[in-house]
């Protein structure tokens, strides 16, 4: 096996005390815990004494109902690289989700690094070392598969750059600091579709949770929850939780029924984390059964401390409305802190072509950036055919490529099939409704998403319909949107505490959002047809160079 030493035995005294192999005692080794019960339990680590390291998990209660051991060694092991592919069989095994994981968060404190060879460590010989235990039916599915999974991507294991690291620690000390104070406590992190705000946010709940366990820490004990008003968010967080043991389901909530729960209980929460806050309420909606006139006022008002991750360009409903002044005028009532993240993490693509996408939502066509993109793929199509096989072939290439659209075709919740641009793409709005989030289905491969459906999550290349709401002016040279054309009506519902001009603005600002948010979720390329003449044209005389 290429110098991998692989070897199974029984977690017992006896056979702990025997291991002699060399490159697995007193060097940098890998291993793995577990049983085979009905709900199979695991732990994952790494050390450079195995036989001490062993001795101690088996004086350790929490490690009693594990009853077999792997051993993994390399001639080629480092600290370095075992602390890496550990990180990595925790991500990989969450996303399998066969074990529920006895692992705490021990790498709280590790940031993204490079090492000699570390691609060599991260690519060929984890692979190695996954294809032998899949071999030994510890593991199901392939590492490919798993690295698609939204699961996978939004791991609390996941290593963090250092921006994301030193909010994540800025934000514990902000905890421990405010934990026993009086009032309401808020900390909001502001970033643009992929900037691995969601990511952060996995982490940082999982530690706070970790440590609501842990009698030596000052959050000991503590009551906290993670909100989401995004159903396909949150079936992924609740699939995380099944594999970790402090993630519970009851605390990972839509944010409504917490407010109401909260107020019947008479109760406060600890400790709240909001992802995709852009998506909270800002006005009453009886429909949702909720009562008041702002979501996040009323979180606050029923938890200690309240850590909001936001972006008001992906907000997509008037009566959600936000943006940074309404934020700001919620906060300053309370003891409150901001800090932004800026590193764009999703996408593989350089500044200037980020910068082309930044413009585009913001109506100015640019001519395409001269320096050749050699990481991320952007291309404009002709005609839908092209555009759906394009689509097709790179799924079939490398998985998790789909096509969305702009919400500018009649799509209802009443079990109907509805056609997105039935004379050009011709594909039906998405409708695959499982556990499994839409993108992660196979069969949505023949759907097209909406921005529901996609907002928050990853995609290796995506193909963005635009449809009849965005168009182009020849004479002035920009793009042009009529919301009058767009079919998303729930979204445009006006608001009385708004100006008529007001909600006529925000309409428009709503549309670009929603292109922003679709054209952010490819990691490697984005694909785009439009469906109106002009903006098509434009689209080719630049791919021309014209």
């Amino acid at each position: 096996m290429n110098g991998l030493v692989f070897e199974k035995i029984s977690f017992t005294r006896d056979h702990v005390n025997a291991v002699k192999t060399l490159h697995l005692n007193n060097y940098p080794i890998l291993y793995i815990l577990y049983n085979e019960k009905k709900r199979p339990s695991a732990y994952i680590g790494q050390t450079v004494q195995a036989s001490r390291r062993l001795k101690k998990h088996r004086e350790d209660k929490k490690r009693k109902n594990l009853s077999h051991s792997i051993l993994i060694g390399h001639e080629k092991f480092n600290q370095s690289a075992t602390y890496n592919i550990e990180s990595n069989l925790i991500n990989y095994f969450i996303a399998d989700n066969h074990y529920q994981l006895q692992n705490v968060s021990q790498t709280r404190s590790r940031v993204m690094h490079n090492y000699y060879q570390k691609s060599f460590y991260n690519e060929e010989l984890f692979q190695m070392i996954w294809e032998k235990l899949r071999e030994e039916k510890i593991v199901s599915d392939t590492v490919e598969n798993l690295r698609n999974k939204d699961i996978y991507k939004l791991s609390p294991y996941k290593e963090l750059n250092p921006q994301q690291l030193d909010i994540k620690n800025e934000i514990l000390k902000f905890c421990n600091e405010n934990i026993k104070k009086n009032g309401n406590h808020v900390f909001a992190i502001e970033g643009d579709a992929g900037t691995g705000k969601s990511v952060l946010l996995s982490s940082l709940f999982n530690t706070i949770q970790d440590l609501a366990k842990d009698d030596s820490s000052l959050l000991y004990g503590t009551d906290n929850y993670l909100l989401v008003n995004h159903t396909e968010m949150l079936k992924t967080y609740k699939s995380i939780a099944n594999s970790l043991p402090n993630l519970k389901k009851k605390n990972l909530m839509k944010p409504t029924p917490f407010i109401n729960e909260k107020t019947k209980a008479q109760e406060m929460a600890d400790i709240v984390l909001i992802d995709e806050a852009h998506l909270l309420l800002t006005k009453e909606d009886s429909y949702n059964n909720f009562r008041y006139q702002n979501q996040l006022d009323e979180i606050i008002k029923r938890s200690k401390i309240t850590i909001v991750i936001f972006d008001p360009n992906q907000v997509l409903k008037i009566k959600s409305y936000w943006n940074e002044r309404l934020l700001a005028e919620i906060t300053r009532q309370y003891n409150a802190k901001t800090l932004v993240l800026k590193d764009q993490m999703r996408m593989n693509a350089n500044p200037e072509t980020i910068k082309w996408i930044d413009n585009f939502v913001a109506k100015k066509i640019l001519p395409l950036p001269l320096e050749n993109d050699s990481t991320f793929e952007l291309k404009f199509f002709e005609d839908p055919g092209t555009f759906k096989t394009a689509i097709k072939e790179k799924n079939a290439e490398i998985g998790l490529s789909r096509i969305v659209s702009t919400f500018d075709y009649l799509h209802k919740k009443d079990g109907n099939t509805y056609i997105v641009d039935e004379n050009g793409i011709n594909m039906p709005w998405n409708s695959t409704q499982d556990s499994t989030t839409w993108a992660e289905n196979p069969n949505s491969i023949k759907e097209v998403g909406s921005i529901y459906t996609v907002q928050g999550f990853d995609l290796n290349y995506v193909g963005v319909v635009l449809g009849p709401s965005v168009s182009y002016d020849v004479d002035q040279g920009k793009l042009v949107i009529d919301p009058l054309k767009y079919k998303d009506t729930g979204a445009f519902i006006s608001r009385t505490d708004l100006l008529p001009e007001k909600n006529q603005e925000i309409k428009e600002e709503i549309i670009l959002n929603s292109i922003n948010v679709l054209m952010k979720r490819g990691i490697h390329g984005l694909y785009i047809y439009a469906t109106d003449p002009k903006l098509r044209q434009r689209l080719l005389d630049l791919k021309r160079g014209n």
